[in-house]
């Protein structure tokens, strides 16, 4: 039994997109579960559309996503000689021909069919013309002399047995005018070339996989097996756009989600196994069969991606997370982060990260740390450091002051004690103390963010705090 061979196939006209990045981890999934191949080819014939910048992108979001290749990519437009060559070795067989008809023409057949009501397809009309009937000085296409009779099978490993009426489809263009190969043609030429075993893509794609199964027999070659998955939908169920969440894989970066987070969340996207939500890369190559993928679309959720995000980040480690978040925290308090700086987020990594749900939240939470005194503290914190907030504050602070055991348990006794003996609950002088040392009311458990802080910091921090009037 031959090996696997996936691909996945993006034409560089834009980013990689989430339902682009679906695809390639079903593809890489399936290629790494089965012990095959995962290969990349970037389908860049749309000359005009297409740019480096994007072909960049495409690399860089699957890096980045790490679904690694398995040979070097295949550039399309570089093998359109081959395409052609294919094309030419039709004609000389009899099983393509020579189509002389002008867009004028075509347009007026189209505008026939239309308003007759009958199904809008080129009619075969240079099918059987000799070549004695060419005008002159018209440079023809090249089509495929489809099979008009019978029908086209395909044994889809998602959507079941799918069948059409060979009379249902026309004689597609293999080569224009110009003798450049179409899409069509150049996407079978290479599945052949690159030895494709197992097609996995959109359900979008449905009505191309009929013709390219034509174009397949008529070629002598192999037919590889499909799967063709349901598009990804919005919330609302309407077809995915920008404002559900179809961008780039780099946008997701820039928002703050991790790559491991990203995989499992469109894994689970038309994919299941049990109940599992949870499903790590290696259960998921262990795991990683057709027979899980649904025939319905999925629906993206943010707010499930954002969750589960949440929970990739407090498994991340401790030292991957400082260096993923420091660019950030630099932006925020605009200067580079010292080497004591870096040995104090990671100190402190573990009682951040369990309140992040992203590295841009993460970075937020953190930045308090790093911020120039005295802090600028927002409305609420401000309004702990009024009245009673401030008296408790600032006799907590002559109280600090005699502590020279700065440790997490020994803070928080000596908080306990202070509270009790004048008859208050814990949060009346721990919030103001938050407020002082954060500049907010919403940090990792203040205690434990004194110890990392240090005395001297703290005790400077809350000065500053009371100082303000």
């Amino acid at each position: 039994m031959s090996p696997v061979i996936t691909r996945f196939a993006p034409s560089p006209t834009g980013f990689l997109h989430i339902g682009g990045a679906r695809t390639a981890l079903f593809n890489w999934l399936y290629a790494r579960h089965t012990g095959g191949k995962f290969l990349l080819r970037i389908e860049d014939t749309d000359r005009v559309r297409s740019t480096q910048a994007a072909v960049d992108a495409i690399f860089d979001g699957l890096q980045w996503l790490g679904l690694d290749w398995d040979e070097p990519p295949v550039m399309q437009f570089e093998r359109a000689p081959r395409h052609a060559e294919v094309a030419l070795k039709l004609l000389a067989e009899g099983k393509a021909y020579y189509c002389y008809a002008s867009p004028e023409e075509l347009d007026a057949m189209r505008a026939e069919q239309k308003a007759k009501g009958l199904p809008v397809r080129y009619d075969g009309r240079w099918r059987d013309r000799p070549a004695s009937d060419a005008p002159e000085g018209v440079k023809p296409v090249v089509r495929l002399k489809a099979e008009q009779e019978g029908e086209t099978l395909v044994q889809d490993k998602v959507q079941g047995e799918v069948r059409i009426a060979n009379a249902q489809m026309d004689d597609m263009i293999l080569l224009r005018a110009d003798g450049t190969p179409t899409y069509m043609l150049s996407v079978v030429v290479d599945d052949h070339d690159m030895g494709i075993t197992q097609i996995i893509r959109g359900d979008d794609h449905l009505t191309n996989t009929f013709r390219q199964i034509q174009l397949l027999k008529a070629c002598g070659w192999e037919i590889p097996s499909y799967a063709h998955i349901p598009l990804i939908h919005g919330p609302d169920g309407a077809k995915l756009s920008k404002r559900h969440g179809a961008l780039g894989a780099e946008a997701y970066r820039d928002m703050g989600f991790l790559p491991e987070a990203i995989r499992n969340y469109l894994l689970r996207l038309g994919w299941g196994h049990g109940d599992d939500e949870i499903i790590t890369t290696e259960q998921a190559i262990e795991w990683f069969g057709l027979e899980g993928c649904g025939r319905s679309p999925s629906r993206f959720d943010m707010v499930k991606l954002t969750n589960l995000n949440g929970h990739y980040m407090r498994e991340a480690d401790n030292g991957r997370l400082v260096a993923l978040v420091a660019p950030r925290i630099k932006d925020l308090v605009g200067r580079d982060l010292t080497a004591a700086d870096l040995e104090l987020l990671e100190k402190s990594m573990t009682g951040l990260k369990d309140r992040a749900k992203t590295l841009i939240e993460l970075a937020e939470s953190a930045a308090f740390f790093f911020r120039a005194r005295p802090l600028a503290l927002d409305e609420k914190a401000t309004k702990q450091l009024e009245g009673d907030g401030r008296k408790s504050l600032e006799d907590f602070a002559q109280y600090l002051a005699a502590t020279q055991n700065w440790r997490q348990d020994v803070l928080e006794e000596q908080a306990r004690q202070f509270a009790e003996a004048r008859d208050l609950k814990l949060g009346k002088l721990a919030q103001p103390l938050r407020a002082a040392l954060t500049g907010s009311t919403v940090s990792p458990p203040i205690f434990e963010v004194m110890q990392n802080l240090g005395r001297e910091e703290c005790l400077g921090r809350i000065n500053d705090a009371l100082r303000v009037e």
